[in-house]
C-alpha cells in the first residue's frame, strides 16, 4: 500500500514539475515577445532565481546524506531521507539546474557575446558545479539502492564544494577581475 502511494504521489509532483516548467516557457516567450529590449533584465532575473534554486538545492543534498549515512538501512527514516532526497533532486535541483543554463547561456551570449576571461572562468565553474550535481544524483541512486560506502565525512567534504564555487562565481560575475 505504502509502494503505490509514494508511486502515485511521486507521479503528481513530476507532473506539477512538468506544469511549471511549461507554464515558465510560455511566460518566457510571452516576455520576450512582448519585453522586446526589457528581455535582457527579466531573463537575467529568471536566470537569478534559478541559480539560487540551484544552489539551495544543490547546498542541501549533500546535507541530507551526512544524516541518511546515519539512519539504518531499511529503516523508516533511511526510506524517508530516499523521498527527500528524490523530490529534491527531480523536482528543484534538476529544473533549476536547466533553466539556470538555458539563460545563463542566452545572457552570456547577448550581454557578452562570449567574450571575456572572467566569463569563460565563470563557464568553468558551472561547468563543475554541473559536475557536482551529476555526482551528487549518482549519489542519490546509490542511497535508494541502499549501495552508498562513502563514509559521513565524505559527504560532510562534498558539502562544502558547492560553497566554494558558489563564491568563486559570484567574485567573477560582480568583480570581472579579468
Amino acid at each position: 500500500m505504502t509502494d503505490t502511494r509514494s508511486d502515485n504521489s511521486t507521479g503528481q509532483a513530476m507532473k506539477r514539475m512538468v506544469v511549471g516548467i511549461v507554464i515558465l516557457v510560455v511566460l518566457t516567450a510571452l516576455l520576450f515577445f512582448v519585453a522586446g529590449d526589457g528581455f535582457y533584465l527579466w531573463a537575467k532575473a529568471i536566470h537569478v532565481i534559478a541559480v539560487i534554486s540551484w544552489m539551495a538545492g544543490m547546498l542541501y543534498l549533500p546535507r541530507l546524506f551526512v544524516y541518511h549515512v546515519d539512519a539504518e538501512k531499511g529503516s523508516a527514516q533511511s526510506e524517508t531521507f530516499k523521498v527527500m532526497e528524490r523530490r529534491l533532486l527531480r523536482a528543484i535541483i534538476n529544473p533549476a539546474m536547466t533553466v539556470t543554463w538555458v539563460f545563463g547561456l542566452w545572457l552570456a551570449w547577448k550581454g557578452f557575446g562570449f567574450h571575456g576571461g572572467w566569463l569563460h572562468t565563470k563557464i568553468l565553474m558551472v561547468l563543475l558545479l554541473s559536475a557536482l550535481h551529476g555526482y551528487l544524483a549518482g549519489a542519490v541512486r546509490k542511497f535508494a539502492e541502499d549501495k552508498n560506502e562513502k563514509p559521513v565525512r565524505h559527504w560532510r567534504i562534498v558539502n562544502e564544494i558547492p560553497t566554494f564555487l558558489m563564491i568563486v562565481i559570484v567574485i567573477l560575475v560582480i568583480v570581472k577581475p579579468f
